[in-house]
């Protein structure tokens, strides 16, 4: 969600029960200025918040000239005073899965501690047992990682990329029409590209190598993963991920306004192919 546009768009997905309250809005729009000029972002955007036993995080990004890319997070208990995550890497994502568990504490340097089975060499029978460990600000930042992989999203058009591969705001994007919003196809992932949905915007006739490199949300597993509705009078379209409770979209037809934000637990719902 665009800091910039932040202070109207929280009402857009009020209705789902993420707000904030005016002292953290006020904070919001003073801090994440501060954090665009000093770390030289060209947009910043409120990712949301992660609820906390002892207190909960704020969640920033910011996003350099490829808007995929070039993304970099920042967490605060306050709204006024940010700080970096580090980057998400495959061995850190393959040592918080093992270990963290159960709701986050709201202390970075709270320690998930897990036994692991290691085995021994072939003259020892006996498995040795080791305690992985892992710290809550590692855990954060693949708790991040994974929802942004998972259930970022944006409508059609909104993003274009050059030949070089640069992705960038489309600044001639004027918004789906209300048709087109009631249709779950029109609406992508924003991260890097796993599957593409060539094939299936080609038979629509439509397809467009510039606009069209995301992959699509009807193709996600399981289905029925996405609940999409109009709300505001049937002004705003809004979606919500089943998979990551607390993830909600909004966008207003036939204008640019569009957003996410994720505001929950931090916890996906493994539960969800058993439900639908």
């Amino acid at each position: 969600m665009d800091s910039n546009s932040l202070y109207y768009s929280l009402d857009f997905v009020a209705s789902s029960g993420r707000v904030l309250n005016v002292e953290q809005k006020a904070a919001l729009q003073t801090s994440l200025l501060i954090v665009k000029k000093n770390y030289k972002f060209q947009r910043v955007m409120f990712w949301g918040k992660i609820l906390g036993i002892k207190r909960d995080y704020f969640i920033a990004q910011g996003r350099g000239e490829n808007e995929i890319k070039d993304r970099t997070y920042l967490y605060s208990f306050d709204c006024m005073d940010w700080l970096l995550l580090p980057p998400a890497t495959e061995s850190m994502i393959e040592e918080v899965s093992e270990v963290a568990k159960g709701h986050f504490m709201g202390d970075p340097s709270f320690v998930y501690e897990q036994n692991v089975d290691v085995e021994g060499d072939k003259e020892e029978e006996a498995e040795v047992n080791e305690v992985a460990k892992v710290n809550e600000e590692k855990r954060l930042t693949v708790t991040v990682h994974r929802i942004d992989e998972d259930v970022s999203v944006v409508p059609r058009g909104a993003f274009i990329r050059s030949p070089l591969g640069l992705v960038q705001v489309n600044r001639s994007f004027e918004g789906l029409s209300e048709s087109e919003a009631r249709k779950l196809d029109s609406f992508f992932h924003f991260c890097e590209p796993k599957k593409g949905n060539k094939n299936t915007i080609e038979e629509m006739g439509e397809w467009s190598p510039a606009i069209d490199f995301l992959d699509i949300l009807t193709d996600d597993i399981p289905k029925g993963s996405w609940s999409l509705q109009f709300e505001c009078a049937s002004r705003v379209c809004v979606l919500r991920s089943l998979l990551w409770l607390g993830l909600t979209f909004y966008h207003v037809p036939m204008t640019p306004l569009h957003g996410y934000i994720y505001i929950g637990t931090g916890l996906k719902n493994l539960d969800l192919p058993f439900m639908l």
